[in-house]
Order: structure tokens, then sequence, then C-alpha cells
């Protein structure tokens, strides 16, 4: 015999269910939180590993420092010379379709060892060119000393090479990277 269709039969139908589905979705969430975490850590190394000079030790504990009222994760890395020291900066800025975080690696001279995108929003076929490794926009960036080149595109009189149709996405990686030299400038390795 079916339930007649009350109010209350369907409150307790859909409360029912409602509990069913949460504890699906509890399990899923604590069966793949270890897995992701483990997941995001070795993609962090991968990525430090990517934007710091071979043959630093780095360390995987991060450093927070603030500038201008942000707040960026830092990753201290050491050569073999007392003076050799690097820093991998999390920089994220607004690009065109929402946050732009990049790994910026600096040596203690104040130049850019290299970037790398982390995470991003931007549009695909476009602006998404920026988290392309081996395209021009961010070969740029690789080796790049600030006291001779200005980090702003072309278009804004600096001496980058902006992504084709993606001015904004080109901006703002440059900002993100500016933004990583000067947090290093200001602290000075301290």
């Amino acid at each position: 015999m079916a339930a007649s269709s009350s109010l209350k039969n369907m409150a307790l139908c859909l409360t029912g269910v409602c509990l069913v589905c949460s504890a699906i979705l509890g399990g899923v969430y604590v069966l793949t939180q270890e897995p992701i975490a483990r997941a995001e850590k070795a993609n962090l190394q991968a990525s430090l590993s990517q934007v710091i000079p071979d043959g630093y030790e780095i360390s995987i504990e991060p450093v927070y420092r603030e500038m201008d009222g942000a707040r960026y994760e830092c990753y201290n890395a050491a050569g073999a010379g007392e003076n050799e020291v690097a820093t991998a900066v999390k920089s994220t800025v607004n690009g065109f379709g929402g946050p732009l975080t990049v790994l910026v690696g600096v040596t203690s001279d104040g130049c850019v060892y290299a970037a790398k995108v982390l995470s991003h929003s931007e549009t695909p076929g476009l602006g998404a060119k920026c988290s392309e490794a081996a395209s021009h926009f961010v070969q740029q960036f690789s080796r790049f000393d600030p006291s001779q080149k200005s980090l702003k595109v072309k278009k804004d009189g600096g001496d980058i090479d902006a992504i084709t149709a993606s001015t904004i996405t080109s901006r703002a990686y440059a900002l993100a990277v500016e933004n990583a030299v000067k947090l290093m400038k200001e602290d000075s390795y301290e």
C-alpha cells in the first residue's frame, strides 16, 4: 500500500533523502581529504623546484610576510654559499577571470629566477596561456632582472610582451611578479 501524499510524509521523505545524501557526501570528503592533501603537497614541491635554482635546499614550511595589507606565503631556500638564498613567493592578484596565483622565485640579488602559475580562472585559449610554461610570455620572466627592465607590459611602457588579446591577464601576471620582487626588496632577506 502506498503512503498517502501529505505534508508530513513529504517532509519526512525529503529529510531522509537529505540525511542519506549528506552522509554519502561526508564520507567521500573524508576518503578524499588525505589524497588531495598529498597531491597538493607534491604539486607545491614540484612547483618550488621549478622556480628556485638547482642545488638550493628548499624549506617546505611556509613563512608568512605582509606588504601593503596583503599576506604572502613564502618558502625560503639556501644555496651552498653563505649569501646564496632564494625565496619562492606565492603572489595572488586579480586577473580578467578572477584570482591569479603565481609562484615567483626571487634570488638574493633581487632577480626573478622563474615564475609559475599555480591557479587561475582566465579565459581558455586566451588568458589561460599564462600557465603554459613553454610560451614566450612566461619565458620572459625567467632570469628577469627588474633593475635592468620594467615589470610592466609594453602597452604600459614596460618591457613585457603581453599575451595577444589578453592584456588584463598579462598585466595581472606582471603585477604578481612585481609584488613578489617588491616584497623581497622590502624584506631584504632579514
